[in-house]
């Protein structure tokens, strides 16, 4: 079955940085475009990034842009975000998801809290 997990959250000072990493198992990782999402407290899940199955195209929020680099390596069947110049902003859990069989899946979340 496809299984996403997630890591690499954690508390970091604005300004600072974090890499996230996703795991996937469940399904041919290189056929496939994989999706970050986050959700602040009382917020909407939105997209952040996506990435082409061989990695040619990536797409961003402009709230994000110029500041997260999605990226994968389709020998590990990982998906990475790596987040700069973090900003209490960017306070949330970040999912990473595929859509596989006509059906979204998604990992269990991590998160990221930016504080000082």
């Amino acid at each position: 079955q496809v299984q996403l997990v997630e890591s690499g959250g954690g508390l970091v000072q604005p300004g600072g940085s974090l890499r996230l990493s996703c795991a996937a198992s469940g399904f041919t990782f290189r056929n496939y475009a994989m999706n970050w999402y986050r959700q602040a407290p009382e917020k909407e899940r939105e997209l952040v990034a996506n990435i082409s199955n061989l990695g040619l195209r990536t797409n961003y929020a402009d709230s994000v842009k110029g500041r997260f680099t999605i990226s994968r390596d389709n020998a590990k069947n990982t998906v990475y975000l790596q987040m700069t110049t973090l900003k209490p902003d960017d306070t949330a859990v970040y999912y990473c998801s595929v859509v596989y069989g006509n059906r979204r899946y998604w990992g269990q979340g991590t998160q990221v809290t930016v504080s000082s």
